[in-house]
């Protein structure tokens, strides 16, 4: 563990950019990925895509 602090900190951020931002102004390397949840995180519409994913099978 005391390895793992004296190593510089690398982040990957999953959705809002803003955290990104943040991290990049205190010059910390920083990868942003663009994620949502599937159907926007809407039920019905899940269901929908669980239903399709079952046909593909």
């Amino acid at each position: 563990m005391k390895d793992l602090r004296r190593k510089p900190l690398r982040v990957v951020n999953l959705g809002l950019e803003i955290f990104a931002d943040e991290l990049k102004t205190q010059n910390v390397p920083v990868t942003h990925v663009r994620w949502r949840p599937p159907a926007g995180g809407k039920p019905h519409l899940l269901e929908i895509l669980e239903k399709l994913e079952e046909l593909d099978r």
